[in-house]
C-alpha cells in the first residue's frame, strides 16, 4: 500500500532518527516532492539518503508557499527550544505537529506554537532503523481523526504503532520500549561473556548470542504463542534449559526482580526529565 498524505511534509531533523522515518516514507512509496527537509548539518548517510531522492536538506525556513500537512520534529530534546520558534512560524490551521524527541511534554511543545496546534508526541525505539520499531503515541485535544491517521500512516513507516490517551503513560513506555532495545542488547552482551566463561572462545561465543538472541527476538516476533509458553516449550523438566532458569527466576535476584526494578528506574528518571 502506497503511504499517501494530502499536502506537504516537513521533517525537522535528519538524523538517526528522522532518516530512518524518511528511509521508511519513501520506501512506502510517499512522493519526495512532498518533502521538505530541515537540518543544517545533516549526517552522511542521511545526506546519501536525500541525494538518491534528489532532495536536499535546508539549514533553516523563514517561509513555504503553504503550509505544511505535517510538521515531524524529530531534533535532539536539548536543541528543541531553538527549533520550535521557526517552525511556528510555518504551523497552519490544518497543520499536525508530531515530535519524536524524548522526556519532552506535549505543554513544553504548546508553548513555542499557535494556539490550538494540533500536537502528537511519540515515543519511537531504535529497530525502527530496520524497520522493526514499536512507536507509541499520544494526541492532544486539537488533533482531528484524520490527522491522526495522518500521523499512524507516517509513524507504520518504521514499524508497529500504539495509541494512548493519557500522556503519563509515556513515562512507562520510555522505561519499556523505548530504554527496551538497550536491557536486549546487554542480555546478549552478558551472555557472550557467560559463554567465554565455561570455555567457548570468544568470536564463537559472541556469534551464538547475538543469533540466539535475534533469533528468540524473531520466533517471538512471528508466533502466535505467549512469552512464557515459548519459554515452557524450550523448557524440558530436569533438563539444562530448567537448571538455568532455576537462577534466572529465583524468587529473590532474579531476573524478574531485577528487571521490575530496572524499567522503574527508568521511569522514574523519565518522569525528571519531563519536569
Amino acid at each position: 500500500m502506497t503511504l499517501e498524505i494530502e499536502g506537504t511534509l516537513l521533517l525537522a531533523g535528519a538524523g538517526n532518527m528522522g532518516s530512518a522515518m524518511l528511509a521508511g516514507w519513501l520506501q512506502e512509496g510517499l512522493a519526495p516532492a512532498q518533502i521538505i527537509v530541515q537540518d543544517p548539518a545533516p549526517p552522511p548517510r542521511a545526506t546519501e539518503l536525500l541525494a538518491r531522492h534528489g532532495l536536499i536538506a535546508r539549514a533553516a525556513l523563514s517561509s513555504l508557499p503553504d503550509p505544511p500537512a505535517a510538521i515531524v520534529v524529530a531534533v535532539k530534546p536539548q536543541v528543541m527550544d531553538e527549533v520550535f520558534p521557526g517552525l511556528a512560524k510555518l504551523v497552519g490551521k490544518s497543520t499536525v505537529v508530531l515530535s519524536i524527541a524524548a522526556g519532552r511534554t506535549i505543554a513544553s511543545f504548546a508553548r513555542h506554537l499557535p494556539e490550538s496546534t494540533a500536537l502528537v508526541r511519540a515515543m519511537p525505539n531504535t529497530p525502527a532503523a530496520v524497520g522493526r520499531g514499536i512507536t507509541v503515541g499520544v494526541p492532544n485535544a486539537h488533533v482531528t481523526p484524520q490527522q491522526r491517521a495522518t500521523c499512524d500512516a507516517l509513524l507504520r513507516a518504521i514499524g508497529e504503532v500504539s495509541w494512548i490517551d493519557d500522556e503519563s503513560l509515556i513515562d512507562a513506555v520510555t522505561a519499556v520500549s523505548g530504554s527496551g532495545p538497550a536491557y536486549v542488547f546487554y542480555l546478549a552482551e552478558c551472555l557472550a561473556d557467560a559463554a567465554i566463561k565455561v570455555g567457548l572462545p570468544p568470536e564463537l561465543a559472541q556469534k551464538l548470542a547475538r543469533s540466539t538472541v535475534a533469533g528468540s527476538g524473531e520466533l517471538l516476533h512471528r508466533s502466535d504463542l505467549s512469552a512464557d509458553v515459548l519459554r515452557q516449550n524450550v523448557t524440558s523438566p530436569g533438563g539444562t534449559t530448567y537448571a538455568a532458569l532455576q537462577v534466572l527466576m529465583a524468587r529473590e535476584g532474579g531476573l524478574a526482580e531485577l528487571m521490575r526494578e530496572a524499567v522503574a528506574a527508568a521511569a522514574r528518571r523519565s518522569r525528571e526529565l519531563a519536569k
